[in-house]
């Protein structure tokens, strides 16, 4: 057997794996591994927390949640505590000059504006100043129109713009221009406010939610019985299924070439050609030709054929890829903690989203606001003076000041950019977003070594389920931890790099459409699907690298070279194994997803309801939305059952491969899989089980 191996026609791919008499599942004694790049990875993190902590001190979010008025308070806060919105005095400016749901500093620029509690005037009735003196000094608007509150904005009422044209051209003193302005004005506020009208639509979501959210916990508890039992099921199910969607997919072609057939017998008789019809866009016309049918006829017939042969030729490694896929639904019955386990990795996931969003938005409302100066009429000779170059204070700004020009206003300009911090902005925040993607990778990797350990110590238990080891699943994370977080890392990094280089390349694509060519748009589709590519082989490269990780403890690139080495001595296996895993876990995938669906619609749409149920449908606004989302959580539910399925999958194909080079079967190398799969590969072992048990 030894010779066998030394002569082995792939060497090319690497020598096999050598017996180790000591070898019986995940190293116990092992070491730290990629040091450097996880002292890397350390020091990145301690400038994440730091870059954090700076966005914290500097940064101010009430920039962007609290709209600011002219005397550049916040509203709703502080001293304009219980007036939330913010009121234009000229709307008509702020519709034709700048975006009114931009930050309100830029909107004032224009114009003034004020905190109120509602989206009315101020009252200054009891005021003893003219109405022109009022205007002037911009303590009430020149005018007022219906308005409405939208995200603390207070913007014109479309279902009250078709008075204002006839209220303005009532109003004296107005240009007589100003009916067009008004026109202009509700065409482009109108689509505004339509938009977030949306504000209604989501109270009315949000009460259905509020009165479905039991029913909708129940519909995912049932997702996530399904998904289990399936896994579960799958042990004494799988070959059934595996055949049965074989069986399935020979009877589509089969349908397809008697179909075609048929289409051609009928248009035997026609006239029309391929060449008599030439190019056009409309394809019904080809459908009504022979020669397209017979096209299809071929087509079919020989994938037909391809499919069938393949079949026949690669029974053994269909029936090697059924018992495995058997095996690991074994496996995950004697570990269920394993399927909890994508809750660990979402909760790590989602603390890395909310400190990147939080550091981002922080980052962004850093340095404070600059106010300068600005004569907003400066056609008056005194005002031509004021150039925007005078700082100023809004909250303290006395227009007496300046007696020569009555407009002159103290105006917001732009935020503080000079100093240190404000100036290296845009460096942090990539930074944030290069740390962010790498701390997700390295979640998703600890979350895969973790699971790959544990089954792994499955497989390689002599006596299954006696000489599995107590809590399988935490002793792998403690050792992921303790010794390959270089290693996770270093995986992470690259996977993290080749993402960057998509963004970079998707950025340059959005800025340069306009002005690429045909050749351009040619070039940056094919860099663009190299590096998709490139990715999905990087992911695939890391998740069997860190499977090799969690056996033998290497660092990253040995673990990941001989896990490609492996693969490629046994490619026909690899391939034909990740295809009928694939095919049954998308049938997994829609059976869930479908059948949750399918029952919540029923219910939600009044068509079935429990005896007793106190809930009625006929409340609900929009009985779709907790549909949508029983089906969405179920698709989630779902992936994150079978992610783990997979790793299992993966784990044990690879200790499988292993198994079958290290060992021959003897007294001395006993094999360690099942037997099924002996019994499949005419494999045996000399010794029984509990011998190696007592030893």
């Amino acid at each position: 057997m030894g010779k066998k191996q030394e002569t082995n026609p792939d060497s090319e791919y690497g020598e096999p794996a050598q017996f180790d008499p000591t070898f019986n599942g995940p190293m116990k004694k092992r070491g730290c591994t990629d040091i450097i790049c996880c002292i890397l990875f350390m020091a990145v993190l301690l400038g994440y927390i730091a870059v954090g902590i700076l966005a914290w001190l500097f940064g101010d979010p009430r920039h962007v949640l609290y709209p600011r008025n002219s005397t550049g308070w916040f509203c709703g806060i502080g001293e304009n505590e219980g007036r939330p919105n913010l009121f234009y005095f000229d709307f008509i400016k702020c519709a034709t000059s700048v975006n009114v749901m931009a930050n309100s500093l830029t909107v004032f620029s224009v114009q003034p504006c004020r905190c109120a509690w509602r989206a009315v005037p101020l009252n200054l009735a009891k005021t003893k100043l003219s109405v022109q003196n009022i205007v002037d000094k911009e303590l009430c608007p020149f005018f007022y129109m219906p308005t409405i509150s939208v995200l603390g904005r207070c913007l014109p009422d479309i279902t009250a713009l078709d008075r204002v044209p006839s209220f303005f051209s009532e109003i004296p003193g107005l240009p007589s221009s100003v009916n067009d302005t008004v026109n202009q004005m509700m065409n482009g506020t109108g689509d505004i406010v339509n938009g977030f009208n949306a504000r209604d639509i989501g109270i009315r979501i949000f009460e259905d939610f509020a009165s479905s959210w039991p029913w909708i916990l129940v519909g995912l508890v049932i997702a996530m019985m399904v998904s289990m039992l399936f896994l579960l099921l799958l042990r004494f199910t799988a070959p059934v299924m595996v055949w049965v969607l074989i069986v399935g997919l020979l009877g589509a072609g089969a349908y397809g070439i008697w179909h075609c057939y048929w289409e051609y017998s009928n248009y035997k008789n026609a006239s029309a050609t391929i060449s008599n019809i030439g190019f056009t866009t409309n394809f019904n016309v080809y459908l009504q030709v022979q020669e397209t049918w017979l096209a299809f006829l071929i087509i079919i017939s020989v994938a037909e054929a391809i499919i069938l042969l393949t079949i026949i030729f690669l029974r053994t490694r269909i029936l090697i890829a059924i018992a495995i896929i058997k095996e690991s639904s074994k496996a995950i019955s004697h570990m269920m903690s394993s399927l909890l386990y994508p809750l660990v990795t979402f909760v790590l996931v989602l603390v890395c989203v909310a400190y990147w969003g939080a550091t981002a938005l922080y980052l962004a409302t850093s340095g404070g606001p600059i106010y300068r100066v600005v004569a907003l009429n400066s056609t008056m000779n005194d005002c031509k003076s004021i150039n925007g170059s005078v700082d100023c204070d809004p909250q303290n700004f006395n227009t007496s000041d300046y007696p020569g020009c009555p407009s002159a206003s103290c105006i917001f300009i732009k935020y503080n950019e000079e100093g240190l911090f404000q100036r290296n902005l845009f460096n942090l925040q990539i930074y944030n977003a290069v740390a962010f993607l790498w701390c997700v990778n390295f979640v998703i990797a600890l979350g895969q070594c973790t699971l790959a350990g544990a089954f792994a110590s499955y497989y390689w238990a002599f006596n299954k389920p006696d000489d599995i080891p107590y809590f399988p699943l935490s002793a792998s994370f403690i050792r992921s931890l303790r010794y390959h977080v270089g290693s996770l890392a270093f995986g992470a990094l690259i996977l993290t790099l080749v993402q960057i280089a998509r963004m970079i390349l998707e950025y340059i694509d959005h800025k340069t459409r306009q002005a690429q060519n045909p050749c351009a748009r040619f070039v940056l589709c094919c860099m663009k699907c190299c590096l998709w590519c490139l990715e999905k082989f990087i992911k695939f490269l890391n998740r069997n690298a860190y499977i090799m990780i969690a056996i033998y403890g290497k660092n990253f690139c040995v673990s990941a070279k001989n896990a490609f080495m492996l693969l490629m001595r046994n490619v026909v296996r690899v391939v034909v194994l990740d295809k009928v895993t694939d095919l049954l876990l998308f049938f997994g995938k829609l059976l869930v997803v479908a059948g949750v669906g399918v029952l919540s619609f029923f219910f939600f749409s009044g068509r079935i309801s429990l005896p007793g149920n106190t809930f009625r449908t006929e409340t609900l606004n929009y009985y779709w939305m907790p549909i949508i989302t029983v089906v969405f959580g179920s698709y989630l539910i779902a992936h994150g059952f079978f992610s783990v399925y997979n790793m299992c999958v993966d784990t044990l194909f690879l200790c499988f491969l292993e198994d079958l080079e290290r060992n021959d079967g003897s007294l001395q190398k006993p094999y360690f899989m099942s037997k099924n799969l002996m019994k499949i590969l005419n494999k045996s072992n000399k010794a029984p089980k509990k011998v190696k048990g007592k030893e």
